[in-house]
């Protein structure tokens, strides 16, 4: 112990030490809060886009603009649009088409499965949630004669028989021309004019498995589309950098567009309030469920990560945006399911192999001298050590 005027100096040493440890913890908060920042800075950016483009969309409003006015007001939030449209093409066909030439065609068939029966399970669901809401609410009962024109929505042609959905549904599935495909689709709502992604994605699909199974003549092909997909996720991660400016004027504009809000809300407030209700039990209980029976994880922490592309369905769909956020939210979950199934195979497949490894290499060594070639076998690694 140090004397200094023959005073111990304990006392200073220990506040020091105090002050360096609350130095060390203010350095080690700080250090934790850029980290988030630096890791959420795009969902940040995103959501406060939306924000910011309600607001600027309820003052722009008490402007009169123009219709000229107007297009300049909404060109950014087009531009985000266009981007968007524009990267589904190749993002969709290169993805799929890399991810089932890298399966196993076994493992294909039982994910294909899975994910076909995932859907119809999960869209039966829905379907049954949207009834049962229908009839305890009933969102019609008070909403009185409506004119779509003074609520700024468009009318739907409903002359439609349920047989030719199906027959529609699929005609888009097997497309005449690919080309066409990626431009046109058969009518099976009212919007012909659009992607037919159905036929695009079964395309893709049957086409990475005929790769896969051409053996080495196909592994240029191969890695060719998986190049072209690391390359679609690079433009993808540029694009999304746009999306809190687009947003902001995409929500803007849009609201903008209504000529009256508050007779949409009012006119409209059982239907918003069973529709919203109905979304939020399936995609806050009935989807996390499912996952969690699957694969015995926590599905709100994997759905944590997708705040953005929830962010970004909400704003940039121009018919329904709620429908839209449960639509990515369920595809998301299901490929999270699909990704767990899919690990189980390959640990299972790798499995067999060392197993078969270890078969054949002890047959060989019984049938050899045992003096000259002692009998080995396999770790988990597949490195060889000898038999004790």
């Amino acid at each position: 112990m140090e004397k200094k005027n023959g005073h111990t100096m304990t006392n200073s040493v220990s506040t020091d030490e105090i002050l360096e440890k609350n130095g060390k913890k203010k350095k080690s908060c700080k250090d934790k809060l850029m980290r988030f920042l630096n890791r959420n800075m795009l969902v940040i950016m995103t959501v406060s886009g939306v924000l910011v483009g309600v607001g600027l969309g309820m003052m722009v409003r008490n402007m009169n603009l123009t219709r000229a006015q107007m297009t300049y007001f909404a060109f950014p939030g087009e531009m985000l649009l266009r981007m968007l449209k524009m990267i589904i093409l190749p993002l969709v066909v290169c993805s799929l088409i890399s991810g089932a030439a890298s399966l196993d065609t076994r493992s294909l068939g039982k994910l294909g499965g899975i994910a076909v029966s995932y859907f119809l399970v999960t869209t039966l669901i829905a379907s049954g949630i949207g009834v049962s809401l229908a009839f305890i609410i009933k969102p019609g009962v008070g909403a009185g004669a409506l004119n779509t024109n003074n609520l700024g929505l468009e009318s739907v042609n409903t002359n439609k028989e349920t047989t030719d959905s199906f027959l529609d549904l699929a005609r888009n599935l097997f497309p005449a021309n690919l080309v066409a495909a990626a431009f046109r689709s058969v009518p099976v709502g009212t919007e012909p004019d659009g992607m037919n992604i159905l036929g695009l994605v079964l395309f893709a699909m049957v086409f990475g498995v005929a790769l896969r199974k051409l053996g080495e003549e196909g592994e240029e092909l191969i890695r060719f589309f998986n190049a072209f997909n690391e390359a679609t996720m690079v433009l993808v991660s540029w694009i999304m950098w746009y999306v809190p400016f687009g947003i902001m004027f995409l929500v803007g504009s849009k609201i903008v567009e209504m000529e009256d809000v508050v007779l949409l809300v009012t006119s409209l407030g059982k239907y918003i309030f069973a529709s919203v209700l109905g979304h939020i039990i399936h995609g806050g209980v009935v989807l996390p469920l499912i996952y969690f029976g699957f694969t015995r994880k926590n599905p709100f922490s994997f759905l944590s990560g997708l705040i953005t592309p929830f962010t970004t369905a909400f704003a940039t769909c121009s018919r329904d945006r709620t429908t839209t956020v449960v639509n990515v939210e369920g595809d998301a979950l299901g490929a999270g399911i699909l990704h767990h199934i899919n690990q189980q195979e390959m640990k299972k497949q790798h499995l067999g192999e060392e197993l078969a490894e270890v078969l054949v290499e002890a047959v060989a060594n019984t049938q050899a001298d045992e003096e000259t070639s002692p009998l080995v076998t396999h770790q988990t690694l597949g490195s060889p050590r000898p038999l004790e």
